[in-house]
């Protein structure tokens, strides 16, 4: 059995993609999944499964396809993998509410930074299938774009390391 944290993207943000985390781990548990948790509104579980982490990613986005009726993204980590992109981070000394990762199913593309707009003071770094921000002013009025962001998820490290220590205990 592997232990994996699943991360949705754009689940119950700013209104959108409204998922109750009951739903969420009725579903997973639907799946096969075992000792389904949910952390925090925002689309974030931990689960056990036999499957791979490709399988349980498909397995995990075609039931929110279901249930949605339009794809919903997913992004599959082991704790040990969101565990090293933690400690990756080249703003650790960062408040961990100012500080994002956002996680891609991919490599980021070498020019990922050339392509963001409306920077204001913000640090970004690539990672190995992440893409590192601090917000030293705040998110708040960050009009920051990443397009090579748009497929993936981002959250702070409060959460990162909540769910690194949640898939830990399974």
């Amino acid at each position: 059995m592997h232990t994996y944290i699943a991360l949705l993207r754009a689940v119950n943000v700013g209104g959108t993609g409204k998922l109750p985390m009951a739903e969420l781990r009725a579903m997973c548990e639907a799946l096969g999944f075992g000792e389904v948790r949910t952390y925090i509104a925002s689309g974030n579980v931990v689960f056990r499964t036999g499957l791979s982490a490709a399988k349980a990613k498909a397995a995990l986005e075609a039931a929110l396809h279901a249930y949605a009726g339009k794809p919903v993204g997913a992004i599959v980590r082991t704790a040990d993998e969101m565990a090293r992109a933690l400690a990756a981070n080249p703003f650790a000394q960062a408040a961990p509410n100012r500080a994002v990762l956002i996680f891609l199913d991919q490599a980021p593309p070498a020019d990922a930074l050339a392509t963001v707009r409306h920077r204001k003071g913000e640090e970004l770094a690539l990672g190995e299938r992440e893409i590192y921000v601090h917000y030293g002013e705040g998110m708040a009025d960050s009009k920051l774009a990443i397009p090579a962001a748009k497929a993936g998820t981002a959250r702070n490290l409060n959460t990162v390391v909540k769910l690194i220590a949640m898939a830990r205990e399974a």
